[in-house]
């Protein structure tokens, strides 16, 4: 019982300061970019200056100047932004352990697609992690990133592949949040592989009095704007794990390849108007057609539903189903090992709490196999299919 409540109160402290570091690090992101975009270029700026812009905000007046390179001499203090960055990953890798590596048969593995033990389950997901910055890395510094549309191009077809391979590997629930895990592992090491120490070295040259190369400070910016056009994909997924219409369902990859390209779409907007250039209005319709596109995605079921039932099952068809499958952790007093409360609030120990939450039982058992979670339970294809059915009829 202490090991359940432990895991819990851990997930809730590292969930709260995931998000809260998120916030932080994604909010300073948005405005950094927003800043240089917005930079006007005038006769009479200091030497080096590329631009100045004026601002309002909280009651005064803001006169933001920024230096192409460096000034001429390091300043007496200087603000870093980088901890709201490196927090955001611990945070959330002491999530995957606690969530995820723990619970791995839960919400990592999903035998019915494929049979691995929680330490295979484990050990792939780490591995995937580690390999996949370690290739984005290799491809950035072989020079490939200078090219913006074709490694664009490729690093989304790169990340489809993944999210294809990982929803044959892993559970939904897991894929998702592995493409998300790596999404946000690279962000956070252009931080600390590239971003810091070059700025760092420009530093370092201004103190010895020397010209930085400003090639330290284009790399920088390059990796942040990579950053600037992968948040928006990644959040979707960070929070996907709420959805199993997204998740649980035939075409989950897709969905993802999705969201990967409406992100970057969504971001160009904003990004062409802190410019100053004409609106791309285009990108809304582009944005209601893929939203459109995943929400029939979402209704195609889940994939190891094999036949349909034709007829309207009767209750005591469905209630024997529930009862087998899932009574034994949505009740008032779970028998599952490690379950001492009712997965959120929800019981389905009787007929009377079966028919009160049918739709809950339609949205995650029947129209997607986001439950059981990693189909402990081993719930047929033909289960589901008899559930859908009554959920459909009621």
């Amino acid at each position: 019982m202490w090991a359940s409540i432990i895991s819990e109160w851990l997930s809730l402290i590292f969930r709260w300061l995931h998000v809260i570091a998120a916030v932080a690090w994604i909010g300073s992101s948005f405005y950094f970019i927003a800043l240089d975009l917005s930079l006007k270029p005038r006769e009479g700026l200091p030497k080096g200056v590329m631009g100045e812009a004026w601002q309002v905000h909280g009651g005064g007046f803001y006169h933001i100047v920024k230096y192409l390179v460096a000034p001429a001499q390091m300043p007496s203090e200087l603000t870093w932004f980088k901890w709201e960055a490196y927090t955001t990953w611990l945070s959330g890798f002491v999530l995957m352990i606690v969530v995820y590596y723990l619970n791995a048969d839960l919400f990592l593995v999903d035998k019915s697609i494929l049979d691995l033990t929680p330490i295979q389950a484990g050990l792939f997901s780490f591995g995937s992690l580690a390999l996949a910055w370690l290739l984005y890395e290799a491809a950035c510094r072989s020079g490939l990133a200078k090219h913006e549309l074709p490694f664009a191009i490729g690093g989304y077809v790169f990340l489809v592949a993944l999210t294809y391979a990982f929803t044959h590997v892993l559970s939904g629930r897991g894929a998702f949040n592995q493409i998300g895990a790596i999404i946000g592992t690279i962000m956070v090491a252009n931080v600390f592989a590239v971003i810091i120490p070059n700025q760092k070295k420009i530093v370092a040259a201004l103190l010895a009095g020397q010209a930085p190369d400003p090639r330290l400070g284009k790399a920088g910016k390059e990796r942040s704007v990579h950053n600037n056009y992968l948040t928006l994909p990644v959040v979707v997924l960070m929070i996907s794990n709420h959805y199993p219409l997204l998740f649980g369902t035939r075409y989950n990859w897709a969905i993802v390849a999705i969201v990967l390209a409406l992100g970057p779409v969504i971001r160009h907007f904003f990004n062409e108007r802190h410019k100053g250039n004409p609106s791309p209005w285009w990108v809304w319709g582009v944005a209601a057609a893929g939203m459109i596109a995943i929400l029939l995605l979402s209704a195609a079921g889940p994939r190891d539903t094999r036949t349909a039932a034709t007829a309207r099952p009767s209750f005591a068809q469905v209630e024997e189903i529930v009862t087998s499958r899932c009574s034994m952790c949505h009740a008032a007093e779970p028998v599952w090992d490690g379950i001492v409360a009712a997965p959120k609030g929800v019981l389905l120990d009787n007929a009377d709490n079966i028919q009160r939450n049918a739709r809950l039982i339609a949205r995650n058992a029947a129209w997607s196999s986001a439950m059981p979670p990693g189909n402990i339970t081993e719930i047929t294809g033909e289960e589901r299919a008899v559930l859908a059915a009554w959920a459909g009829a009621q």
